[in-house]
């Protein structure tokens, strides 16, 4: 039972940190989206680095960028948050998954590879959001990884 409470415990941080993730996108929507339209724009890379035809200069573009991102964040944290019920419910891990699944591709594939790679993001000193990508894509990983643990009860009371 105590490896299926912590379980339940770190996918509804996961949730609770999705959540809050998304709602300050939400609330505070001229800085988050000031990230995206830079990172996009990519006007604080490398002055003359060979990737400057990849920069993309709509806010349509921006706007849809940055609301692709919300949605993933609130699709994650809703999946998460279901996770966490469903697994207190009856211990079936298929939303915990989905949900931590989609989390780790936000960080991975959309921080990580395409704001950083594509869009070099990798080299502001002002919008990189890189490190914080990388410790969210560690612990989405983490509590995947505990989620994955066999739940036997082996008497402890550790």
């Amino acid at each position: 039972m105590q490896i299926r409470t912590t379980k339940i415990l770190l996918v509804a941080a996961m949730a609770l940190y999705l959540s809050l993730v998304a709602f300050n996108n939400f609330t505070d929507y001229g800085s988050n989206y000031a990230f995206v339209e830079h990172v996009l724009r990519m006007d604080t890379t490398f002055p003359d680095n060979g990737g400057m035809w990849r920069a993309i200069d709509s806010a349509a573009v921006h706007t849809l960028f940055y609301w692709v991102i919300i949605a993933w964040e609130t699709a994650a944290a809703i999946c998460c948050w279901l996770g966490a019920v469903v697994l207190w419910r009856n211990g079936t891990t298929r939303y915990a998954v989905l949900g931590l699944t989609l989390s780790l591709l936000l960080w991975l594939a959309a921080f990580l590879t395409i704001g950083g790679e594509w869009f070099l993001m990798w080299q502001s000193g002002t919008w990189n959001g890189q490190v914080g990508a990388s410790r969210m894509f560690v612990v989405s990983a983490l509590v995947l990884i505990v989620l994955f643990l066999p739940e036997r009860d082996t008497g402890a009371t550790a």
